[in-house]
């Protein structure tokens, strides 16, 4: 499969809210660099994020351009967010349902035909404006 197959497939799940598929798409020991939190590490802890996730937010993603380096190794995309705030999250404004939207974009690694690497990016103070109108 090739960088843009696997990484259109990636985001084709997560609109779907296929997790399983997503998860299909990474190395055992993918690293994920959460927008402005911590790096974590595996499958597993992928799946725990997006269990919260999925808790906490509704999240569909447009516009999406995937661009890839010319050896395959390195792939980036950049997307807009259309979301709704669901459930409070830790630390963030309390939660009412919410909408907004949020350009926002990631940044992969890419071995073996799998992504190894993702490194997600956003405005947080944009998407706090936001939900707090």
């Amino acid at each position: 499969m090739s960088a843009l197959a696997l990484l259109e497939r990636y985001y084709a799940a997560f609109n779907t809210g296929d997790r399983p598929a997503m998860l299909a798409c990474l190395t055992e020991d993918v690293a994920h660099d959460i927008n402005q939190g911590e790096r974590q590490l595996g499958k597993a802890a992928f799946s725990a994020f997006l269990a919260h996730m999925d808790r906490c937010y509704a999240e569909q993603l447009a516009d999406l351009t995937i661009m890839i380096s010319q050896d395959g190794s390195r792939a980036a995309a950049e997307f807009t967010v259309h979301g709704q705030y669901l459930a409070t999250d830790e630390g963030l404004p309390e939660a009412s349902g919410q909408r907004y939207v949020l350009p926002a974009g990631a940044f992969f690694t890419l071995e073996a035909g799998l992504i190894s690497r993702i490194s997600v990016y956003y405005n947080l103070p944009d998407w706090t404006r936001q939900v707090s109108l």
